[in-house]
């Protein structure tokens, strides 16, 4: 079974830094995508940062020049150098990938990670 396992997530102070990582096990062929997604309480899930298997990368404005997603060249792992956080950034982060698993039928399904927790707070 194809899945996506979130690490890293934790608790870091305002300013601090945090890297989170994303791998992907099972049967795949191919990863098109990846992206993270964040979840604060009482929000809605917002995109965070997504990365292609060309390697073009795309950001929230909110992120921008802070976070840096990057990944190895099959997608397989990827990961979210988060720096200079701040209070907001507090959610739960997820991983989502565009995947396409070696499985009747052969098409790309979007999977999602089961989360992991940032928490920034002094």
């Amino acid at each position: 079974q194809v899945q996506l396992v979130e690490s890293g997530g934790g608790l870091v102070q305002p300013g601090g830094s945090l890297t989170l990582s994303c791998t992907a096990s099972g049967s795949i062929l191919n990863i098109r995508s990846m992206g993270w997604h964040r979840q604060a309480p009482g929000k809605e899930r917002e995109l965070v940062a997504t990365i292609s298997s060309a390697g073009s990368a795309k950001y929230a404005d909110s992120v921008k020049a802070r976070f840096t997603i990057s990944g190895d060249n099959a997608l397989k792992t990827v990961f979210l150098q988060m720096s200079s956080l701040k209070d907001e950034d507090t959610a739960v982060y997820y991983c989502r990938g565009d995947v396409l698993a070696n499985e009747i039928p052969l098409t790309y399904r979007e999977l999602w990670g089961q989360g992991t927790l940032v928490t920034v707070s002094s």
